[in-house]
């Protein structure tokens, strides 16, 4: 595991766009593992400049999204397949076809989640996975739990992520309840991970994913036991690792 260290959001948001372009330019037809939510924003701005300025392709690549609310339609502004679009897709020359999203309004909850597995099996696995992590602990919609969910499964989630959700949504009310989501044993298949965390809010949850016990009540400790992690945190995150003297910081 490698632990880098930018000094600010900006700085920890234009590294990771360098790792991700980096895959991409090594091997033009990766499958990449793409996460929401506000930690990766600037970091997707960053990668259409790579793309219109350096000429990034992203034309052979294939992507798949970490999760999606139940009962939100991709027109919804608030769903995470509109999130996608808006914020990277419409501004890229990615293939529409090569673009995996679980479908929050599909009857079958069960059946669209075995299909995106089936699907990430097909395209061979996925290369490279960016991932954020939540206030509790999570990775995805993995909530802290008694146990690691294996591959894409529905979620409840738990009422810290509701109200650290809520910020997107009008009312508390209007935060979904249900997700589906892809499962640690299909995030940890990955042959690289890149987790970014910034800001005070996130260094205790971070340090106890790094530095704990590896357990499901912290669903990103799993990421201890992964043969290739890349963490990328800004300054404040990482003046509480910092403090704990970790010899893996850069």
């Amino acid at each position: 595991m490698r632990i880098v260290v930018a000094k600010d959001y900006e700085e920890m948001s234009g590294r990771a766009a360098k790792i991700v372009a980096g895959q991409i330019f090594v091997k033009p037809n990766s499958v990449i593992g793409l996460a929401t939510g506000s930690t990766p924003l600037l970091m997707y701005k960053e990668l259409i400049r790579i793309h219109l300025e350096d000429g990034l392709d992203f034309s052979e690549i294939t992507t798949f999204n970490l999760d999606e609310y139940i009962g939100l339609s991709a027109d919804n502004i608030n769903s995470y397949h509109y999130y996608m679009f808006d914020n990277l897709f419409r501004h890229i020359n990615i293939k529409k076809e090569n673009i995996f999203i679980p479908n929050g309004m599909a009857s079958d909850i069960e059946r669209e989640c075995k299909s995106f597995e089936e699907n990430i099996r097909a395209k061979g696995g996925i290369d490279l996975q960016v991932l954020g992590i939540g206030n509790n602990g999570h990775i995805g919609f993995n909530e802290p739990d008694i146990k690691f969910e294996a591959t894409t499964h529905e979620v409840k989630l738990d009422e810290e992520t509701i109200l650290a959700n809520a910020r997107f949504f009008e009312t508390i009310d209007e935060v979904p309840k249900l997700a589906i989501s892809m499962g640690i044993k299909t995030i940890m298949h990955a042959r690289k991970v890149v987790l970014l965390a910034n800001g005070y809010g996130k260094a205790e949850s971070l340090s106890k994913a790094l530095y704990g016990g590896i357990t499901p009540e912290i669903p990103a400790s799993i990421l201890q036991l992964h043969q290739d992690v890349t963490v990328v945190v800004d300054g404040e995150c990482a003046s509480f690792l910092k403090r704990l003297g970790d010899e893996r910081i850069e």
